[in-house]
C-alpha cells in the first residue's frame, strides 16, 4: 500500500499514519497474526500443550519400520533415508504445517493485493477512507482468518498429509499422537492398530508425492489455482452484516466467520481458475486414488480384511463441518466423496487393465499424470502411455 497523502487517508493523524505504515511494511499477509491466531486455536487458548505421552512414542518407533517396509514392497518404491517420523502434539503440527504452507498463503495474499480494483473511485471522501481502512486491516484479517482455518486443521490431522499437498522431500513423516489416539479412542479403535494405519498412510503419501515429476506437476496446478484469485471487495461488509453475534456464542461466531473464504474471496471462481480446477482435480484425484489402493492393500496384510479404520476414516470425512474444509477450498483441493471415488476407479481401472506395476507409471516422467478425460476413461492413459 503507497503511503502518499492521497492513498493514505490518515497521513495527518500522527498515530493512524503511523500504524498505517507499520501494518502496510509487513506485506499482504500478517504472518505474526496467522501464527498466533492458529496456535490459539489449535491449544483452545491455552498457552501450553502437554507433551507427547514417550509410551507413543515408543510404539511409533517400534510400528515405524514395519509400515515403511510393506509400503516400500506394495510401491516399489524406496524411501531411503526419508523414513523418519516425528510423533507431534497440536501445536508442534501447527508450526510445522503454518511453515509448509506458508508460500502458498504468501501467494493467494499477494494474488488478492495486487489485483486491480473492480470499482470506480468514489466521490464521497468517507467511503474512500472507508475503502483505505479496508485495505489497511486486510492483511490482518488475512492472517487471521489463514491462522483460524490452519489451527482447525490441526484439531482432525493424523499426521502431514490429510491434504494431498507436497512437503519436503527429504524430510520424514509425521503422526499427531492426540489426533490418532482420541480417533482410535471415539471409534473403539485399538490403538496400535490405529498408529499402524496412518503411518502406512503417511509413507504411501510420501512415497508418490516425494517424486520430482508429480511435486512439479502438484505445486504448478495448486501455484496457478491459487493465483488465480480475484478479491471481492464487498464481501467483508456483506458477511459482517451477517454475524449475528447475539444468537450465538460470539466466540464461535466469529471462529465461523474468520474460516468462511467468502469473507476473502468471494463466492465465485475467477474464469481463469475454472479453466484451471479440472486438471488440479485430475491430478488431486489420481494422488488420493494412489494412495488409497496401496494403504488398502498394505492395510489387509497387516491389520486383516475386516479393520474397520478405512469404514471409520471415510465417515470422517464425510460428516467433516465446511470449517474443517475451507483450507482445501482456499488452495483449489477438491476432497468430496465424488472426487475421491473418480480417483478410486481411475485407479482401479489401471490395475484390472494392466496390473499393478502400471501404476508406476504416474511418475515416471513429465506429463503422465492423467488428463479429466483420461481420470474417467483409464484406457486413454494407457493407450497415451503405451502401456500393455
Amino acid at each position: 500500500m503507497s503511503n502518499s497523502p492521497d492513498e493514505n487517508p490518515f497521513g495527518g493523524m500522527p498515530f493512524f499514519g503511523d500504524l498505517a505504515k507499520a501494518m502496510a511494511s509487513q506485506g499482504p499477509l500478517q504472518w505474526d497474526v496467522a501464527r498466533q491466531v492458529a496456535m490459539m486455536t489449535a491449544t483452545h487458548g491455552s498457552n501450553t500443550e502437554a507433551n507427547v505421552d514417550p509410551a507413543s512414542r515408543i510404539s511409533v518407533e517400534r510400528l515405524a519400520p514395519i509400515a515403511e517396509m510393506h509400503v516400500r514392497e506394495s510401491t516399489g518404491i524406496d524411501l531411503g533415508t526419508t523414513n523418519s517420523v516425528q510423533v507431534v502434539n497440536r501445536s508442534m503440527w501447527t508450526h510445522l504445517a503454518l511453515e509448509a504452507y506458508k508460500p502458498m498463503f504468501q501467494n493467494l495474499a499477494t494474488s488478492l493485493s495486487s489485483a486491480p480494483a473492480t470499482n470506480e473511485p468514489s466521490d464521497d471522501p468517507m467511503a474512500n477512507m472507508l475503502e483505505s481502512l479496508n485495505k489497511m486491516i486486510a492483511p490482518a484479517m488475512m492472517g487471521m482468518s489463514v491462522g483460524t482455518m490452519v489451527g482447525q486443521l490441526s484439531l482432525r490431522a493424523f499426521g502431514q498429509y490429510d491434504l494431498p499437498v507436497p512437503r519436503d522431500p527429504n524430510k520424514g513423516v509425521m503422526l499427531v499422537a492426540p489426533n490418532v489416539e482420541g480417533f482410535a479412542s471415539d471409534w473403539s479403535i485399538v490403538a496400535d492398530d490405529m498408529r499402524m494405519w496412518v503411518l502406512i498412510h503417511e509413507f504411501t503419501s510420501h512415497s508418490i508425492l516425494s517424486r520430482d515429476v508429480v511435486r512439479a506437476a502438484l505445486t504448478e496446478a495448486l501455484g496457478g489455482y491459487i493465483s488465480g484469485f480475484r478479491p471481492n471487495p464487498d464481501a467483508l461488509m456483506d458477511r459482517l452484516s451477517s454475524v449475528e453475534l447475539g444468537t450465538d456464542d460470539p466466540m464461535k461466531a466469529m471462529q465461523k466467520f474468520l474460516t468462511d473464504p467468502s469473507i476473502l474471496l468471494g463466492a465465485v471462481r475467477s474464469p481463469a481458475q475454472e479453466h484451471l480446477a479440472p486438471e488440479l482435480d485430475a491430478i488431486v484425484a489420481a494422488i488420493v486414488g494412489y494412495v488409497d489402493h496401496h494403504v488398502d492393500r498394505v492395510t489387509e496384510k497387516l491389520l486383516g480384511s475386516d479393520s474397520r479404520i478405512a469404514e471409520a476414516v471415510r465417515r470422517r470425512r464425510v460428516e467433516a463441518s465446511p470449517q474443517d474444509t475451507f483450507v482445501e477450498q482456499l488452495l483449489g483441493l477438491k476432497l468430496s466423496n465424488s472426487q475421491v471415488q473418480r480417483g478410486t476407479d481411475f485407479v482401479g481401472g489401471v490395475v484390472e487393465r494392466a496390473g499393478v506395476t502400471a501404476l508406476a507409471q504416474l511418475f515416471a516422467r513429465p506429463g503422465n499424470l492423467p488428463t479429466p478425460n483420461e481420470l474417467v476413461a483409464p484406457g486413454l492413459w494407457l493407450a497415451r502411455l503405451d502401456v500393455q
